[in-house]
Order: structure tokens, then C-alpha cells, then sequence
């Protein structure tokens, strides 16, 4: 079942990470290898959306999701997705984007280092916004409690999750340019371009989330319609018949699906680019993580388990929250690529780690499923 399932993964898995190691050596492996891992554990938490979502679909439409959406999530928002971003603020196509990138590096290098500003600002804030209102929401599932329940209390003012993010995006901008102006004119003052990308990222996150929210209100009212439908079948001896669920109802789940796919992928996408500017080795990691997360995905639908570990999701948004300020800090000070993949899959591990104890401890106090972490 396991190499049934993941089998295209772990080929894919030891051909890039091959490949990586030929084109770039020992550092070019270390950062792929760490860009997979962040992107499967950044989107563990979409595979098992997905999979409570793709259940109830028919297996016509579950394979249309597994075939065509793994070409829109894949090879779009991963691979193509991280080229667009760099094309867009660099003024070129995407085509000389990659050219650049193959036959001229100090001038893509230099492209690259002119439009981070912009870059980490859109991603700093988009993923900032992930993570704020996340841990603004009360959850029944706590892993570092006292925090927690601090930060959804705080969460109840309206719009607070916004007005944090634009706080930190105005002390990011007003740092460039206080340092641009200390030094007389020696470094140009990006502010404006930061204050501009990021109010992007900002507009970008409620854009996406709004469409979720619309695609998944549909899908509701769909599913009530079909269910009223079924039950009254049932009243006058009548067979239900499925014709709804497989048709206008699962047109419907695949949207919403894409739309959250599309979501999941920015973050992924966009914490790369606190990792490292080479798209080559983005498109690898990247690459190599989401065809994990389709697998997964398949896994969890034919098993029929979903997430047993109870902080995997909490560590997760806290490495997007850390990666967001990593990019933010980027933009005046540079950090080695290392240190910031290794931080963001450091807590991932911690969470995981978590977990595993409080599963242990549950088992050894014999409860079936806790409701608060160990850290409430």
C-alpha cells in the first residue's frame, strides 16, 4: 500500500535530489532536501483537508482532482508560479528568466537581489496574515496554551489580525528608510516599493481567502439542497440517487479544492524565497514536496485516517510565522539560507515531536483522543 501510494514520490524524491547534487553539490542537496521537507509540512495540513473533501466525491471526479489538479498544483503553483514572481518584479519574461538563470547568474543574481525587496515584503506579509490568523482563532487543540489562549482572546477585535500586519509592515518600511537615510543617499530607499508589495501580499491573502470562503458557502448550500433532496426520496420509498453529489455538487468540491490548493501553494511558494532566490533548486524542493502532499492525500482518502498528530498544524503556522519574519528582516539584513529552512523545519520537529509524547501519554492514561495539548 505504502510504495503503491508514494511510489512516484520516492522516485521523484531520489532523481532530485540526484540531480541537485550533481548540478550544485553538497549545498544545492541540503537546500532542496530542506525545501521539500518545509513543503510537505507546510502542506500536511492541505492533504488532510483535502482528503475529508475528496471522500465525498465520486471516483470519477477524485481522479480528475488527483490528474488535473496535480498539473494546476505541481507543476503551476510550484514550478511555474516561483519563475512568474521573479519575472514579474524583475521586469522580464518569464523565458529570460529562466535564460538568465542558466547562462548568466551574476546578472540574474543581481535581478534577483534588486527585486527582493518587493518579493519578501508581497511573501513576508501574505504569509504573516497565514499565520496571525491562525493563532488569533480559538482552537479546542492547544500546544503552547497560556500563548495561545492570550492571542485568541486578542483575536476577538475585529480586523486586530490585520491591523498587527500592516503595524509590522509599516516598522519594516520606516527601518529601510531610516537606514537609507543614514547613509546619505549610498543605498537607494526602498520603502515605498516594501510599503506597496506588502499591502499586495496583504489584498492577495483576503483575495484567496475570500474565494474560499465563497466556494466552500456554495458548496454548503449545495450539500443542504442534495441532502433535503435524498431525504424526501427516502419518505416516499424511492431509491436517492447519487446524480447530484457526482455532478453539480462535485463541479463545486473540485473548485473549492482548487482554490485552497492555490492558497496552500503560496505559502510553500513564498516561504521558499526566505530560503533561497535560486529558482532552479525552489522548483526542485518544491516540486519534490507537493507530489508527497498529493500522495498523502490518496493515503488518507483509501485508509481513512486523518491527522493523528495533534500539532503538526500548530508547528506548521508557526514556521510560516517565523519565515514571515524572516523575510521582512531580509529585506535589510541578509541571512544564510540555511538558518532560515533549518528554523522553520526545526519547529515543524518540535510539534511533530509533541505529538508523538502526548499520543504516548494518552495511550499510558488510557484516553482515546485528547481535546487540549499538553502545553494547556
Amino acid at each position: 500500500m505504502i510504495w503503491k501510494t508514494f511510489g512516484w514520490s520516492f522516485g521523484v524524491t531520489v532523481v532530485g535530489l540526484a540531480a541537485a547534487y550533481w548540478f550544485w553539490g553538497w549545498e544545492g542537496f541540503a537546500v532542496v532536501a530542506i525545501l521539500s521537507v518545509l513543503e510537505i509540512s507546510l502542506s500536511f495540513d492541505n492533504a488532510v483537508v483535502n482528503a475529508g473533501i475528496l471522500k465525498r466525491m465520486s471516483l470519477f471526479w477524485q481522479k480528475i482532482f488527483l490528474t488535473v489538479g496535480i498539473l494546476i498544483a505541481v507543476f503551476g503553483m510550484r514550478l511555474v508560479f516561483p519563475v512568474a514572481i521573479v519575472a514579474v518584479t524583475a521586469g522580464v519574461g518569464p523565458m529570460e528568466a529562466v535564460r538568465l538563470a542558466t547562462d548568466d547568474p551574476d546578472t540574474y543574481e543581481m535581478m534577483v537581489t534588486d527585486a527582493h525587496p518587493s518579493i519578501a515584503a508581497f511573501g513576508g506579509m501574505f504569509l504573516l496574515m497565514i499565520f496571525l490568523n491562525f493563532v488569533f482563532q480559538e482552537r479546542e487543540v492547544q500546544w503552547i496554551g497560556p500563548l495561545e489562549r492570550v492571542l485568541a482572546k486578542l483575536g476577538r477585535i475585529d480586523g486586530f489580525a490585520v491591523g498587527v500586519a500592516l503595524a509590522g509592515l509599516l516598522l519594516t518600511a520606516s527601518t529601510i528608510a531610516t537606514h537609507a537615510y543614514q547613509h546619505g543617499g549610498a543605498h537607494a530607499d526602498k520603502s515605498a516599493t516594501v510599503l506597496l508589495s506588502g499591502v499586495a501580499g496583504v489584498l492577495t491573502y483576503l483575495l484567496v481567502g475570500g474565494l474560499s470562503g465563497f466556494f466552500e458557502k456554495k458548496l454548503e448550500e449545495d450539500e443542504s439542497r442534495i441532502a433535503a433532496a435524498e431525504e424526501a426520496a427516502k419518505r416516499v420509498g424511492r431509491q436517492p440517487t447519487a446524480a447530484g453529489v457526482t455532478g453539480k455538487a462535485a463541479f463545486f468540491l473540485f473548485l473549492y479544492l482548487e482554490v485552497l490548493d492555490a492558497s496552500f501553494s503560496f505559502d510553500g511558494v513564498i516561504g521558499a524565497f526566505a530560503i533561497t532566490n535560486h529558482i532552479f533548486w525552489m522548483a526542485l524542493g518544491l516540486g519534490i514536496g507537493a507530489m508527497y502532499v498529493r500522495s498523502l492525500t490518496i493515503y488518507l482518502v483509501r485508509e481513512g485516517t486523518l491527522d493523528s498528530y495533534r500539532y503538526l498544524e500548530h508547528g506548521a503556522h508557526y514556521a510560516i510565522g517565523a519565515l514571515s519574519v524572516m523575510l521582512l528582516v531580509s529585506i535589510r539584513w541578509h541571512l544564510p539560507e540555511l538558518v532560515t529552512g533549518g528554523l522553520g523545519v526545526g519547529l515543524i520537529a518540535t510539534a511533530f515531536w509533541s505529538s508523538v509524547r502526548a499520543n504516548r501519554a494518552d495511550v499510558a492514561a488510557g484516553h482515546a483522543k485528547p481535546t487540549v495539548g499538553a502545553g494547556g
